[in-house]
């Protein structure tokens, strides 16, 4: 049932004739007509006794008419909802990013949020694997990975190239590898689901086979593996940053290459309508991400 077509029903209802009707709601009379049409199609039924010079309601349309103004006012009442919304934060924010990411990024943003905006609550999925954001309902996803064709819409945040990394206790004891052939003779750290290392050498890519003395399935088991001093690992800028500042782990350059450059991307199941909540929240992300 459209709501169009029952407006047409109540405007008919309230001024006794189809062309007052069509006046009242600025639309032309064969518009009325197939509007009212298509709901007596729909319903089944006969709604007005027509004639030259009036129309009135049949027993059907009088048991119809306090359900149209019931769902008439119930849609008016939900347009008006939703239109307090669109200009605050409001409602449930639901985030996607990966573990080590949404720890040392997103959870420190979110008492500012919350404060500044309190009718707004945020459900946060940390994962590193790639989420359905459609069929979970969520509002945006952020992503550090290299993305796939999708139809969802991506927006860049912020560069995130991919760096190698070693605890100082290791570098000393192993030296510190300036090519890539020197890197060859390093113990390495393998992140499950990237079996190689992408690397560009005078635009190239070229890879090396990230296989070592320990692998795991998230970022935070490398990050954590290489502070023990475990060997190399290839991560991204954002996952060591606090790291890196505390002097638990130090960049390893080469001179013949250079990593993979990635970017902390923002995924939208789509551009209509994205909520304010989505917007505010990246605002402050993208404002931490740039300061």
């Amino acid at each position: 049932m459209q709501i169009p077509d029952v407006e047409v029903f109540s405007a008919i209802a309230g001024s006794g004739s189809l062309s007052a009707a069509a006046r009242r709601l600025g639309l032309a009379p064969m518009t009325v007509s197939r509007r009212l049409a298509a709901l007596e199609g729909e319903l089944g039924v006969r709604l007005f006794h027509r004639t030259t010079r009036a129309v009135s309601l049949t027993a059907e349309g009088e048991t119809f008419l306090p359900f149209a103004t019931t769902l008439l006012e119930a849609s008016e009442g939900a347009r008006v909802s939703l239109k307090s919304y669109a200009g605050t934060a409001s409602g449930v924010l639901k985030v996607t990013a990966p573990t080590v990411f949404g720890q040392s990024v997103i959870m420190p943003l979110i008492p500012v949020l919350l404060a500044e905006h309190p009718a707004l609550r945020l459900d946060l999925t940390l994962s590193d694997s790639i989420v359905d954001i459609v069929g979970l309902g969520i509002d945006v996803a952020i992503r550090i990975a290299t993305l796939r064709d999708s139809a969802l819409i991506a927006r860049t945040l912020a560069p995130n190239p991919r760096v190698l990394c070693a605890s100082p206790m290791y570098l000393e004891r192993h030296g510190v590898p300036t090519t890539m052939d020197a890197l060859l003779s390093h113990r390495r750290i393998a992140l499950h689901g990237m079996p190689y290392w992408p690397f560009i050498r005078d635009g190239e890519a070229v890879a090396m086979r990230a296989e070592g003395v320990f692998s795991a399935n998230s970022v935070e088991a490398v990050r954590t593996a290489s502070r023990q001093g475990l060997g190399v690992a290839m991560l991204t800028y954002w996952d060591v940053l606090d790291d890196l500042d505390a002097g638990t782990l130090r960049l390893v350059e080469l001179e013949d290459v250079s990593p993979e450059q990635l970017f902390i991307t923002a995924i939208l199941p789509t551009r209509q309508h994205v909520p304010h909540r989505v917007r505010v929240f990246l605002m402050h992300l993208e404002a931490v991400l740039n300061s």
